[in-house]
């Protein structure tokens, strides 16, 4: 275990709880504190504990510098951290069925509402070792971003072949199936691989990209966007289960009520996000017709190939509350 971890459990048994207490929990997060991302999770945060006073509290610990991301999940299921706030596709090798996230045409909401919330919950508890608490920060798009203008073919796609893309497993393959050459790079490294040139773009939300600065080198977007942002909240599950009655209720509704609350959120902040990038001179690369439904295409059908190629047995029963394409 890293020395970190190490610590992080020490520290966990010396917070431990008395009896009729109020009950803490210590949260990570694996996105960077200055995204919009990780400041809708400190906000949620927030309203748990202010329904929750005298009866449990969140205590968030840090971000990616105190566990890396791709460890997150393993310090879920150990319980070294007792709640986790990120994107799965951090950890789409241990759960696959988060693909479906990622390939989704309809909001959280009605997921939960469908039935496929409740799929993902027996997913998590079995594979993690985890408490599903909530699917957030949903509706929320990807883009390609490049660093200058990109070659277009004769009928109206654009031409990524030959560039290299700072990618992240969730849509390594649709890079690879434009021609692209996917890279594996840390977000506190992008800036830095941006500006030396290492990469000539990257695949990300609209949200974050004035956040990390990233828009001083990405000057092209290439829209039809795609994918959906697949960020969850879940809790060790045998933490969870050693919360009070009260304690869980509190979360679960908050949790839920979240849902809806960061959905909405998010869709001004793309709004106010796409103006400003417009307003400091992004150029808006379209694809329209043919062109825009074959781009579509490749990209949706890569996380329904990679969950059926995983054998799960709720490949099926995902596709059709998630997909409606």
């Amino acid at each position: 275990m890293r020395p970190i971890a190490v610590a992080l459990a020490a520290s966990l048994c010396l917070a431990a709880p008395a009896a009729n207490a109020q009950e803490v929990i210590r949260a990570v997060t694996s996105l960077p504190a200055p995204l919009e991302f990780t400041k809708g999770f400190l906000r949620f945060v927030d309203r748990v504990n202010a329904a929750g006073e005298g009866v449990v509290r969140i205590d968030v610990v840090g971000g990616p510098e105190v566990i890396p991301p791709t460890q997150q999940q393993t310090a879920i299921r150990r319980g070294v951290i007792d709640m986790q706030y990120g994107p799965s596709s951090y950890y789409l090798g241990e759960v696959p069925e988060a693909n479906a996230w990622a390939g989704s045409t309809i909001s959280a909401m009605e997921g939960r509402e469908k039935g496929g919330f409740a799929i993902m919950e027996e997913v998590y508890a079995d594979r993690l070792n985890a408490k599903l608490l909530a699917q957030v920060d949903g509706g929320v798009t990807f883009h390609i971003y490049l660093t200058k203008a990109p070659a277009m073919t004769d009928d109206g796609a654009v031409d990524l072949a030959g560039l290299r893309l700072r990618s992240v497993p969730i849509y390594r393959e649709f890079f690879a199936a434009q021609g692209a050459t996917p890279v594996s790079i840390p977000v506190p490294e992008v800036y830095t691989a941006l500006e030396r040139g290492a990469v000539d773009g990257a695949g990300w939300p609209l949200p974050g990209i004035q956040d990390l600065s990233w828009d001083r080198f990405l000057t092209h977007r290439i829209d039809p966007p795609f994918f959906q942002t697949d960020i969850t909240v879940m809790m060790n599950l045998d933490r969870w289960n050693s919360l009070s009655q009260a304690a869980k209720d509190i979360i679960a509704a908050e949790a839920k009520a979240y849902e809806k609350i960061s959905y909405d959120d998010f869709q001004r902040i793309i709004a106010e996000t796409d103006k400003a990038v417009r307003e400091a001179g992004m150029t808006i690369i379209t694809m329209e017709g043919a062109a825009a439904e074959a781009y579509l295409d490749s990209a949706f059908n890569t996380p329904w190939e990679k969950l059926a190629e995983s054998d799960s047995p709720h490949t099926e029963a995902l596709r059709a509350i998630y997909y409606t394409r």
